[in-house]
């Protein structure tokens, strides 16, 4: 989950998470390491029609599952929002049936359930966009921390590198994309490859 809350500092506003979600890092003895899929399908879902900013988020979600898929050996596909789907990605405002519900602006940005769960949401209240200014989140930046918690990926935060896609702070206005040495070399370690 990418969240933000407020705490004032001397000069600026720090951004952070909460981890209460549950998002776990599964163990290396975990028997779907090695039986389960490695090429996963997604589909569309969302209970909000329209949200503005989010005219590319196919391509986007394309784009950000490709990066995880440059560095492991998952492959992903999106299929029709009515076929069954390993991952489904949506738009949602308030409680929204997951027992995760969305605070609204400036609070939770998206969040994805742990390891085997499947279901990636953004919040819908969000000022969305695939080019941020810095009143906007950047759409891509939060499908790659989001992706690494889902299904057989399920990698946690760190929060002890602040470059990293896994760091649990994000900010408005910032672009945040490509995976660090240390998300590398983490998934690649949860699978030996």
């Amino acid at each position: 989950m990418l969240s933000m809350a407020h705490e004032r500092a001397a000069r600026n506003t720090t951004i952070s998470t909460s981890l209460s979600m549950g998002l776990l890092i599964m163990s290396s003895s975990s028997p779907d390491r090695e039986d389960g899929p490695t090429h996963l399908t997604y589909r569309f879902s969302s209970s909000v029609n329209q949200v503005p900013g989010t005219q590319n988020v196919r391509s986007i979600c394309a784009q950000a599952f490709q990066r995880w898929a440059q560095v492991t050996s998952f492959t992903f596909e999106e299929v029709p929002a009515t076929t069954a789907a390993d991952i489904t990605i949506g738009f949602h405002r308030g409680n929204h049936g997951d027992g995760s519900a969305f605070d609204g602006p400036r609070g939770t940005f998206a969040h994805a359930n742990p390891p085997r769960g499947g279901n990636f949401h953004y919040d819908a209240d969000e000022r969305w966009s695939s080019n941020p200014g810095p009143n906007e989140v950047d759409l891509e930046s939060v499908a790659v921390h989001e992706i690494g918690h889902l299904n057989l990926l399920g990698l946690n935060h760190n929060p002890d590198l602040p470059a990293a896609i896994m760091y649990p702070y994000f900010d408005y206005g910032i672009t945040k994309r490509d995976l660090h040495r240390d998300d590398i070399d983490g998934i690649r370690a949860l699978y030996g490859l």
